[in-house]
């Protein structure tokens, strides 16, 4: 296993990922002051996302089921437990969005070769209640 995207496993195959982007801002606020450079104070985090790219072979290894449940979780607007496949968790994380690009389409309109890219925003952690909803939407 590659990651674990809350009910998503990505792997080699069906559902891979090939390239993963990291983005960790920090946020300060300014104190104006004159005659001199302005001072900054950092005041926490700010945006952190990832970005998750893949390519898909539905005709030789499969892949629709797996994008459907990623476009599914991404709908229902819950934040989603990401975890790296050697056990290194990354936090909670909503799915900002999900493309994808078919190409060399199929007579029913499915492309033999489609990429997928996921965008990540850090999320806080869910309420009690919601994170027992979405532990047995896991089970």
């Amino acid at each position: 296993m590659l990651m674990m995207l809350g009910a998503l496993r990505i792997e080699i195959a069906p559902f891979n990922v090939h390239e993963i982007t990291e983005t960790g801002e920090t946020d300060y606020a300014v104190k104006p002051v004159v005659g001199t450079e302005q001072p900054i104070e950092f005041v926490g985090e700010a945006m952190n996302s990832i970005s998750l790219s893949g390519r898909l072979f539905p005709h030789e290894l499969g892949g629709l089921d797996e994008l459907e449940l990623l476009r599914q979780m991404r709908m229902s607007g819950k934040p989603q437990y990401l975890m790296r496949g050697d056990g290194t968790p990354y936090g909670w994380f909503a799915i900002l969005g999900v493309q994808s690009r078919s190409s060399f389409l199929t007579q029913h309109g499915v492309g033999k070769q489609i990429e997928v890219s996921i965008n990540l925003r850090r999320a806080p952690l869910p309420s009690p209640f919601s994170f027992f909803s979405l532990m047995q939407g896991l089970l």
